[in-house]
């Protein structure tokens, strides 16, 4: 029942090929820590299924993605994600854009189990010209309205960051915006989540904390303490998004060996080391929680 794990242990059962969704959605919730293991790793020919932030960007710009299926990729105050941006109109990756709803009813239907979900959502746009593998479906019954078939998004790995975990697979999600990740934890074979806090149990007795248990413990296959794992995005409401981070980030996009700089300056190393050269842990869990 300990579902414990390394992050290193995580990446060692990921294979190249496998289609894997990131939870959070922009800059809000990335497990970036096991992102920065799979930029460390000699992965490739990945289908990333997302709601993006910077983690779509890095791992185009180290040519880990073979397809992108997506519903925007977006450092919300930069509107595009640069790196996402630069590879995108480069030919970088074979594309497959959809609007939110349709990627969270593709979820939805792998989540069920089922081929496809019946929606309007899409008929009448340019969807099904840019997705000409998408079918329609007439309703069975008396309207017999036309509807798109939206194929389920199947995932073969889920990377999911939490506030909290317990050894069993309980986690909570707190903070304001626990958007979609429930979604790829039913649409993924595996789930693998990175924590902020790790405890022996979680009590989910009360419903104020059965609320922040966004997935059933049996979804989850590990868990891994790490400490700041969501920088340079959001934590839930632990610490926000770091905007001088992603500023130097995104500069780098308009240089010439720009990535390699980024990569060499915060990504190579042990995670261990991460948030020293991030600027330290204080600086970090002192970052403002951005307000609308």
């Amino acid at each position: 029942m300990n579902k414990q794990m390394k992050l290193a242990e995580i990446i060692g059962r990921l294979r190249d090929g496998m289609t894997i969704g990131i939870g959070g959605w922009g800059p809000r919730r990335k497990p970036m820590a096991l992102v920065r293991e799979i930029l460390r790793s000699d992965l490739k020919d990945l289908t990333i299924v997302a709601y993006g932030g910077p983690e779509i960007g890095m791992l185009c710009a180290s040519g880990k993605v073979k397809r992108l299926i997506y519903g925007f990729v977006s450092l919300d105050f930069i509107p595009i994600e640069p790196f996402f941006r630069k590879a995108r109109e480069a030919g970088g990756f074979q594309a497959s854009e959809l609007d939110e709803g349709l990627l969270l009813i593709g979820l939805q239907a792998a989540g069920h189990r089922l081929p496809f979900l019946p929606t309007r959502v899409g008929l009448g746009s340019d969807v099904t010209r840019i997705n000409p593998e998408f079918r329609t479906v007439q309703s069975p019954y008396d309207d017999g309205e036309t509807l798109l078939a939206m194929p389920a998004i199947k995932l073969d790995v889920a990377l999911i960051h939490v506030t909290r975990a317990d050894r069993l697979g309980n986690t909570q999600t707190d903070g304001p915006d626990p958007f979609f990740d429930a979604l790829f934890a039913r649409a993924a074979a595996e789930c693998y989540v990175t924590t902020e806090e790790l405890v022996d149990r979680i009590d989910l007795a009360h419903p104020d904390k059965a609320k922040t248990n966004l997935f059933e413990r049996y979804l989850v296959t590990g868990v891994v303490e790490a400490p700041l794992g969501a920088h340079p995005t959001t934590a839930h409401d632990l610490y926000g998004w770091d905007s001088e981070h992603l500023k130097e980030y995104a500069a780098l996009a308009g240089e010439e060996g720009g990535w390699a700089r980024y990569f060499e300056k915060y990504v190579a190393g042990d995670e261990s080391a991460y948030a020293e050269r991030a600027g330290g842990a204080q600086r970090i869990r002192n970052l403002p929680i951005p307000t609308f």
